[in-house]
């Protein structure tokens, strides 16, 4: 305030004799002083955001999200691993181990974080040949995101997944609030997750949003170790090779969601106000179909597309615990979520995307 005085005072002082002189010339300085100011509390004015487990499914095209919203420099991946050349040169990226405790407490201080998002998780296939280092990762490693987060006041985000329902929950389509008793790690943890930050928020006041994730399906990166790795698997073979083995039974009905629309939605819980969420987790949902479904809408496009099945009876099982649809109106309703992409667009979407993809590659 005393800046902006001091110039007013010195554009007065100088405007001249002339009251028509002055009087354009104070005007000029009040929409400069303004601009400037505006400007100021508009970079202020946007969090500063911390992703964990960057590197994964999610962690990448989230950042890229961030940054087109909020500027390249107010959004941080981190994870344990060396980034691509690409995403090293894209925006900050930084070491941040979970389990280290000191390091990401520091990490939160030096950034001025606002905003964690924590995506750092083992997933199912790869949690259940690894119990133990799922149980460390996905429940050791958030309760120290939990701690740091209510220490310095952060809007924490950690997502859930359809792997938190089980056998005995209501399946077609599973509510918000049912019973919830997982057969995976994964899923343990995620209910855990979720009891934990629900408990934070009403214990210590921690603004803590969730998503229940159904499967995601992307075209720009890899599968990372999840049951439901083969709906994106089945789009890279049908473009690369025109054959798929398939470790599911063909009627194996899942929810489904193109990257996108989970990314979008993401964002949009983070930004809602905290006044309009009735929970402070939510199911959301897209799509659902069967692997039978899928292939035919694949096949309208590349209809010489062969599929092959080897059922694994540990992916099975797992596959048939989760809910075959996830009833969202409740996010549909707090925040106004509402999905863009159903099986016929993602289907032309990850086809155009891969055989793109190949093309540029193949050119260079």
């Amino acid at each position: 305030m005393m800046l902006v005085m001091q110039l007013l005072r010195g554009t007065v002082k100088h405007a001249g004799s002339s009251p028509q002189c002055s009087a354009k010339r104070l005007s000029s300085a009040v929409r400069g002083i303004s601009s400037s100011l505006q400007q100021s509390c508009t970079d202020t004015d946007h969090p500063k955001v911390l992703i964990t487990g960057g590197l994964g499914q999610l962690g990448v095209g989230f950042a890229k999200l961030l940054r087109r919203q909020f500027g390249k420099n107010n959004v941080i991946l981190s994870d344990i691993r060396k980034p691509p050349n690409h995403v090293y040169h894209n925006g900050p990226f930084i070491f941040s181990d979970i389990l280290d405790f000191k390091n990401l407490r520091e990490i939160v201080v030096n950034n001025n974080i606002s905003w964690l998002v924590h995506y750092s998780a083992v997933l199912s296939s790869v949690g259940e040949n690894n119990v133990a280092l799922a149980k460390e990762v996905n429940i050791t490693g958030l309760h120290n995101i939990l701690d740091i987060a209510t220490e310095h006041g952060l809007r924490v985000f950690v997502p859930s997944t359809m792997e938190a329902f089980g056998p005995s929950s209501p399946g077609d389509p599973t509510p918000e609030l049912c019973v919830q008793r997982p057969r995976t790690i994964y899923g343990v943890s995620k209910v855990h997750a979720e009891l934990m930050g629900e408990y934070y928020h009403h214990r210590f006041g921690l603004d803590f949003r969730c998503l229940r994730y159904p499967g995601i399906i992307s075209a720009d990166c890899q599968p990372g170790g999840g049951s439901t790795d083969y709906a994106v698997q089945i789009f890279h073979a049908a473009v690369k090779t025109g054959c798929f083995e398939c470790n599911l039974r063909s009627d194996t009905q899942l929810p489904m969601m193109y990257i996108d629309d989970c990314l979008r939605a993401t964002l949009e819980l983070l930004e809602a106000p905290a006044d309009t969420l009735v929970s402070r987790t939510y199911n959301i949902n897209a799509m659902n179909f069967t692997l039978h479904h899928l292939i035919q809408e694949i096949q309208k496009v590349l209809p010489d597309l062969k599929v092959t099945y080897n059922v694994d009876p540990v992916r099975q099982a797992i596959a048939d615990g989760w809910p075959m649809a996830l009833e969202d109106s409740a996010a549909r309703r707090d925040w106004g979520w509402k999905h863009e992409y159903g099986l016929s667009q993602l289907v032309q979407t990850m086809l155009t995307h891969i055989t793109t993809g190949n093309q540029l590659a193949q050119a260079y």
